[in-house]
């Protein structure tokens, strides 16, 4: 696996229309299945479905839909233009995902990962979240199995990630 490139940091804000373009292409690149953009659509009709983006200099580079529960952060698709991964940019749109658990209210983040998925796992094993049970044969078209992933919430955990973004600040004010 290759090692971490200098790390960008990366404005995320919520999805809009225009930049389902962008979405498309990070999608098409980044999956074997990739979603349409009825399918991207459809998603974030639904109720608590959200999308975020991250945009550096003035481009999407990466993407996350997500879906808040009662007690839980469902993440549903996440991707990063290959250009710009292993350089901090899903580790950035996790770690707003994390700043939004509690332990009285939404306390985990979970999500299915396919098993050949490899690299994926990798990532989010580095970053706190475990595989807590095999979903057989989940994906049907490839007859494949997944993993269910889950992170869940630490106090300490919740102080890191509030730390990263403070130091993002500073080093603007700084600069």
């Amino acid at each position: 696996m290759s090692q971490v490139t200098d790390e960008i940091r990366v404005h995320i804000r919520w999805m809009v229309r225009r930049d389902m373009t962008e979405v498309l292409e990070i999608e098409r690149e980044s999956f074997e299945f990739p979603w349409t953009e009825e399918e991207f659509t459809h998603s974030l009709r639904q109720r608590n479905c959200i999308g975020m983006v991250a945009e550096h200099r003035g481009e999407v580079v990466g993407f996350v839909i997500y879906e808040l529960g009662k007690n839980k952060i469902q993440l549903i698709n996440l991707a990063v233009a290959s250009r710009y991964r292993r350089q901090g940019v899903g580790t950035q749109l996790t770690a707003k995902l994390i700043g939004k658990l509690s332990y009285q209210h939404r306390n985990r983040i979970t999500f299915e990962i396919r098993e050949t998925n490899l690299g994926a796992q990798l990532f989010f094993r580095t970053i706190g979240f475990r595989a807590t049970q095999v979903l057989h044969n989940y994906y049907e078209e490839m007859n494949e199995d997944a993993y269910l992933m889950q992170y869940r919430y630490v106090a300490e955990d919740y102080e890191n990630i509030s730390n990263l973004f403070k130091n993002r600040i500073a080093r603007r004010l700084a600069g």
